[in-house]
């Protein structure tokens, strides 16, 4: 009996050490929570149920506006001083305004045909019409073939200039700025700027142009985006489902209640006169659209938006192309914010209360607590709390107010309804992105001004092999190190964590939520989001 102690006395030391080891751990839990987590926990609570409060507050009251405006509203022409320009046997062309059209491009070889085509397609009177395709590509090859494409159109009789620069000083800022400098462009009243990808009906201009001619105190005409390949993945389907709600909310009532919103950067027609009194083009943030939009604003230019003019364009079909594009779209507002806040309070020009809703609605909640309230309350407030079951969320906030918003932002893509619950987990997900590119853009940190030209794949609703096509790009292109996002799959774990510790030892039944976010943060984080038909 002796000789067999030795045997079970070091197990039993063992295991009497790991037993020591994790109280003295507890115990050090249990001294910390109390004090410290709790307060700081409860504290945190309360800063995001007054943030989601402040999110409810917005969409709601947009909601209520919207439906004032397809109710009561009177349409733009009838609001507006509208007359249809009519071609004149007598007056010929004379009666048209000369319209420049700008198309600022960057190594765009999948798309350069489609957009040039377009520009040169458009019904307007070909002597009051100059297009400007402006060219920072660095591909020698692509730059010939864009080159080319513009030859071919002056062969036929189009206005059309080939523009390049020895550098990328600005980037599409300094493009669009550089272009506005040429000398036969003084002659010019109006310029309607198109993205490479974006292609606008022929109408376009004699739809939009009457509301600039007869509306002195107009500045910006922007239309809506439609999209040519929403049907392509998952991943487009969600983009298609933010991006309407921000066009058939979001726009509309900024159009109707201050004529201000954020110009989109494309499928807009400026006042030239308007872009050179608000002190042209700047490329101090990487939303340099949203940045003129705003100086315009604060001189008393008003803006008009108009739904049901349309210009269809391209998702990114990428994770990695939508992600640049995401940081750009969260990173430059916010630093747009900080640098401009103190301007629009100060400004004498604009009333109060458009001060309140550029400062409050359009920036602080929208730009800010949008992406904020999504990220820290869903994804590291809510899941801590049941970790820490002292502190607990009202249903209210974890549930109702949630509920209401999402179903209030799905308003614009009615198609897409059954898609609703992932799209709450794909963006819950993307919010940790949105939230880090946030703070840089605040912060004025690291990438707060970096540009990456989101890529385009060329689709079209006409080309049936183009899906093949896309994705042997996309096989050919991304490795999986490339696709891999550790700071998603660091959170999909905690999610797991705390979504099992739930299942164990809660009683809300969070689990369910947390384990259907940890396997889309898994997914997001191993990139394979646009893979997903």
């Amino acid at each position: 009996m002796e000789e067999a102690s030795p045997k079970i006395f070091i197990p039993n030391t063992i295991q009497g050490v790991s037993e020591h080891v994790t109280g003295q751990i507890e115990l050090l839990w249990e001294l910390v929570k109390v004090p410290l987590i709790v307060p700081l926990l409860k504290l945190g609570v309360y800063i995001c149920l007054a943030m989601s409060l402040m999110l409810f507050m917005e969409r709601l009251y947009m909601g209520i506006v919207i439906i004032l405006v397809k109710l009561f509203w009177k349409k733009p022409e009838q609001r507006y001083n509208y007359k249809p320009l009519q071609d004149d046997v007598e007056l010929g062309s004379f009666i048209f305004p000369t319209v420049l059209i700008q198309i600022p491009m960057f190594n765009e070889k999948e798309v350069y045909k489609v957009s040039i085509g377009a520009a040169c397609g458009l019904s307007w009177p070909s002597d009051r019409l100059v297009i400007q395709v402006l060219d920072d590509s660095t591909d020698t090859v692509i730059k010939e073939m864009v080159e080319q494409e513009c030859l071919r159109w002056a062969s036929k009789g189009i206005n059309i200039t080939y523009q390049i620069r020895e550098n990328r000083t600005g980037y599409k800022a300094g493009a669009l700025k550089e272009g506005l400098k040429r000398s036969y462009v003084e002659h010019c009243e109006y310029v309607a700027i198109f993205d490479a990808d974006f292609r606008p009906e022929p109408d376009f201009l004699r739809r939009a142009i009457p509301f600039l001619v007869g509306n002195p105190e107009i500045a910006l005409v922007q239309a809506r985006w439609r999209f040519v390949n929403a049907n392509e993945c998952l991943l487009t389907r969600m983009q298609e489902m933010s991006l309407d709600y921000h066009f058939t909310v979001e726009q509309e009532v900024g159009s109707a209640t201050h004529a201000f919103f954020g110009f989109n950067g494309t499928a807009g027609i400026w006042r030239i006169a308007a872009i050179n009194e608000a002190g042209g083009w700047k490329d101090r943030t990487t939303v340099e659209d949203m940045d003129l939009a705003v100086r315009a604003s604060l001189r008393g230019w008003k803006f008009l938006y108009l739904g049901d003019l349309q210009a269809k364009s391209e998702l990114p079909s990428t994770l990695r192309a939508f992600r640049f594009q995401q940081h750009r779209w969260s990173c430059g507002p916010a630093n747009l914010f900080r640098k401009m806040v103190m301007e629009i309070v100060r400004n004498k020009k604009v009333k109060f209360w458009k001060k309140v809703y550029v400062i409050y609605s359009f920036f602080f909640v929208r730009k800010i607590i949008a992406h904020m309230v999504t990220f820290f309350f869903y994804c590291v407030v809510l899941p801590l709390t049941i970790l820490v079951p002292e502190v607990r969320v009202p249903i209210w906030g974890a549930v109702y107010i949630p509920s209401i918003i999402t179903t209030l932002n799905s308003v614009g893509t009615p198609r897409s309804i059954h898609l609703l619950f992932y799209w709450i987990l794909f963006e819950n997900a993307m919010s940790l992105h949105r939230t880090k590119a946030t703070f840089i853009g605040l912060l004025e940190a690291g990438r707060a001004n970096e540009w990456v030209v989101t890529e385009k794949l060329g689709d079209s609703v006409n080309n049936k092999n183009k899906s093949n096509v896309t994705k042997a790009i996309r096989k050919s292109r991304f490795k999986f190190g490339e696709r891999l996002h550790l700071l998603e799959l660091g959170f999909a774990a905690f999610l797991f964590l705390c979504g099992c510790y739930d299942y164990v030892h809660g009683k809300n039944n969070y689990f369910l939520y947390l384990f259907l976010q940890t396997i889309t943060f898994s997914i997001v984080g191993f990139g394979y989001v646009g893979t997903i038909v």
